[in-house]
């Protein structure tokens, strides 16, 4: 199911799956510390140092919600979604 979004909200203690800028583009999965509307301060909860990214350069992420028992994709520059 695929679904237009005008912006989702992303909250301190949300869990993501993100892209990392690495080469290849490795998926890793961190908790949001902290959210404002211009950047985030995310944890990978792997012993590693939380880092800060901005917003709007979050372009692919994975939203889990415990709600819905399944992760949510979105693609903020097609501004979709869709149940993995």
């Amino acid at each position: 199911m695929t679904t237009t979004l005008l912006m989702e909200e992303i909250l301190a203690g949300d869990v993501l799956e993100v892209k990392t800028p690495a080469a290849g583009h490795d998926v890793v999965t961190v908790l949001v510390l902290l959210a404002t509307d211009e950047f985030l301060v995310l944890d990978p909860c792997d012993g590693s140092t939380p880092f800060v990214v901005p917003v709007d350069e979050l372009v692919e992420y994975r939203k889990f919600d415990v709600d819905a028992d399944e992760a949510v994709t979105i693609d903020v520059a097609r501004g979709t979604d869709a149940a993995a």
